[in-house]
């Protein structure tokens, strides 16, 4: 099936699906697979089980998607696993020709279980790489020997091999599809030296990183990534949403492709997504003052995209629990770039139309947005609008003071990642906070009640809708209903 040098040989100590457990990992999740339903998603190379599971192949050593080109090995050669991360533990290196790594991110494994989404989510920004198992397991509030009681029972592995596998395949996906010299790959994958990455790459994944590198390394060429998605998609809905709020020089968008400008900590860039419908993938192109943060801001862009749901199970979910609701397949969340951006354009859209909030964001960005060396804005920080008297913005006085509440205590860090908890500052409501948290976070779970496009929504239905029964996926309620009136 493939070239079968380098290989350990594959062991079996990692979680692998079963028909009587509900996934890979034996966690809860909002759907299973059973070993004959991926035997024929990957017969039929189902685009849609992308990254939902993945097959280990006995005779060479290599793991792979179930959209993986080459002939299908026969059924007795072959093991599944939940993730990527158990195919690894397992013995199984990544195929080179379908690349497992690029898969779409939701991995089933995560379940339910919010301790273990928690800490993969922390070990995923990197609190492993500058931090220590101590220092993980105190920001949880548990032991560090229950963190790697949690691991081992849910991937077969410790926390520290979980975040160095992680980083070497963040580093395989740069070393396939840019042209970066080798020792900005090892910056920006978090290694801080060249002689740990080599080391730990070839650990990890049973290969060197020269032995992927296929392209001369160019320091001057643009950085070009593929983030891919599990279809449908519905590009056109998302672009009509991002054309109707788009603030000028800081968001530019076309028919086939989104970008923006954006700041994260003191590391400023910009990007453009452009979509390929016909490899359920997005080309990025980004530009950033410092690799270090690539990580970081390639999860965001897929959190921004939405890159991640599983639409199929959401609408199933959907169609089931509201029969009389009429499905638009494959509608994402529009996120924004970060939660303040999110939260400042919640309180300037209050209780105005949806004109007339982009007016005000735009005049914010225009008056306090710092300007880059093309002419583009970036979002005002929360340090900026503070420190302004806001005066050029039309807008009540209490709304000011508000917008300036809000920015101050950003700023001072007194207001956390849970939106809801900013209701305690006066002049934010539920709605601010439910909007900031539906495209700052892009929480699949939040139901804006009080929405005027909703109401509206509603009342052109047959029969009433209850949301709660679109649990644990209202957002995705509030687009359906939003695309039958927006």
């Amino acid at each position: 099936m493939h070239d079968a040098s380098q290989l350990s040989t594959p062991k079996s100590s990692a979680p692998e699906l079963d028909a009587s457990r509900p996934n890979a990992a034996g966690l809860d999740a909002p759907f299973s697979l059973t070993p004959e339903q991926c035997r024929r998603a990957r017969l039929a190379r189902d685009a849609r089980f992308d990254g939902r599971f993945f097959i280990g192949v006995v005779t060479t050593g290599i793991y792979c998607r179930p959209i993986c080109p080459v002939t299908p090995p026969h059924e007795e050669n072959v093991r599944y696993f939940g993730s990527a991360i158990a195919a690894a533990a397992a013995g199984f290196r990544p195929c080179l020709r379908c690349r497992p790594d690029s898969a779409p991110h939701s991995p089933p494994w995560r379940g339910t279980h919010t301790t273990l989404s928690r800490a993969l989510a922390l070990i995923d920004a990197g609190s492993l790489q500058h931090g220590s198992v101590a220092a993980l397991c105190q920001r949880l509030g548990i032991g560090e020997r229950y963190l790697r009681q949690l691991f081992q029972r849910h991937l077969g592995v410790s926390p520290k091999t979980y975040a160095l596998y992680r980083q070497c395949l963040f580093a395989k996906q740069l070393l396939h599809d840019t042209a970066l010299p080798i020792t900005d790959i090892a910056y920006a994958s978090g290694f801080t030296s060249l002689r740990r990455f080599n080391d730990a790459f070839q650990r990890q994944l049973h290969l060197t990183p020269s032995a992927l590198r296929r392209r001369r390394a160019d320091p001057q060429a643009p950085l070009t990534l593929t983030l891919t998605y599990r279809p449908p998609y519905h590009w056109a809905r998302l672009r009509h949403f991002h054309a109707l709020h788009r603030l000028a020089r800081l968001e530019w968008i076309d028919d086939d492709s989104f970008g923006r400008t954006f700041r994260l900590g003191e590391v400023t860039g910009h990007f453009t997504a452009r979509h390929l419908p016909e490899r359920h993938a997005f080309s990025v192109s980004l530009a950033l003052s410092d690799l270090s943060v690539l990580d970081t801001v390639v999860r965001c862009l897929r959190r921004l995209l939405d890159l991640d749901a599983d639409t199929q199970t959401i609408e199933g979910h959907l169609a089931a629990a509201l029969p009389g609701l009429a499905l638009t397949p494959g509608l994402r969340l529009p996120g924004v770039w970060d939660l303040f951006e999110a939260g400042v354009r919640a309180v300037l859209g209050q209780q105005i139309s949806i004109t007339a909030a982009v007016r005000l964001q735009q005049q914010l960005v225009d008056q306090l947005g710092e300007q880059d060396t093309a002419g583009r804005r970036r979002f005002p920080t929360p340090a900026a609008i503070a420190a302004s008297d806001l005066a050029f913005l039309k807008l009540p006085g209490a709304r000011r003071e508000t917008l300036k509440r809000f920015a101050t205590a950003y700023r001072d860090g007194e207001l956390g990642d849970d939106p809801a908890s900013w209701q305690r500052l006066k002049g934010i409501g539920p709605w601010t906070a439910k909007v900031a948290a539906f495209r700052g976070l892009s929480d699949p779970d939040v139901w804006l009640d009080g929405d005027v496009g909703l109401r509206r929504a509603l009342a052109c239905q047959s029969q009433p809708l209850d949301p709660a029964c679109a649990a644990p996926w209202r957002s995705y309620l509030t687009l359906q209903l939003w695309d039958t009136v927006i």
